[in-house]
């Protein structure tokens, strides 16, 4: 029998192998596509048997949906912390930008595990592409909140401007130079703030800032890593 572990946030008992098939996973899928990774390999090295492996998971794209599922979930835990504590709202944007930074100079880095997956199954109907999709969304949602919070004033159209520099960042991490592609992420995400504060300033509304009147600094951000755990 596989052992198990209890989940200390939700109590429920985690199996061990699922564990190690999802970490064997994520680490494969992200540094080498999830089409080019057999059952076999992932069995292998994680260190399974394959009736293990389907007690789990029904394919290897349902192991796929599962994979992108945990870095959303990291990513979405990691800013709803941050969105419960009394950090301002701006400061949290841009500590996204420099997690995302250190991301795109990290070794091994390999683009955008959403963006990734979403190029080897373009199928719209398909659970690997509408995972994607769903976690995509959020990210747009939970940013665009964020501007909204700083000012409603066309918080919608910061927003979306905000997942495109973070997805022109990340593709350009990757093809071309990390360095000037984390510098270009960094002085678009501020330009944005920059206008996006002055608007709600012009209508009225507050501009957050530290104790001390000055614009808050980046937030502590870590883990909003589009990539698994250890990749």
């Amino acid at each position: 029998m596989t052992r198990t572990e209890a989940d200390t946030r939700t109590g429920r008992r985690v199996s061990e192998a699922r564990e190690r098939l999802l970490r064997t996973a994520g680490q494969l899928f992200y540094a080498e596509g999830i089409h080019t990774v057999g059952v076999d390999r992932l069995v292998a090295e994680a260190k399974v048997t394959n009736a293990t492996f389907y007690r789990h998971f029904r394919s290897k794209e349902d192991l796929a949906v599962a994979y992108l599922g945990s870095v959303d979930q990291a990513i979405r835990s990691q800013i709803g912390t941050l969105t419960a504590e009394d950090v301002p709202t701006d400061a949290i944007l841009r500590g996204i930008g420099e997690s995302l930074v250190e991301q795109i100079r990290s070794p091994g880095y390999r683009g955008c595990a959403f963006l990734n997956a979403a190029a080897e199954f373009p199928d719209p109907g398909h659970p690997v592409h509408r995972a994607v999709v769903e976690h995509r969304a959020w990210f747009l949602r939970t940013v665009t909140g964020l501007f909204a919070d700083t000012t409603p004033a066309q918080a919608e159209h910061a927003g979306r401007h905000f997942v495109m520099l973070r997805d022109g960042a990340m593709s350009a991490g990757y093809l071309g130079d990390p360095v000037a592609a984390g510098e270009t992420l960094l002085r678009g995400i501020e330009g944005l703030l920059r206008v996006h504060i002055a608007r709600g300033a012009d209508q009225g509304s507050a501009t957050p800032a530290s104790s001390d009147g000055l614009p808050a600094e980046a937030a502590r951000v870590s883990g909003i890593d589009c990539s698994p755990p250890g990749a």
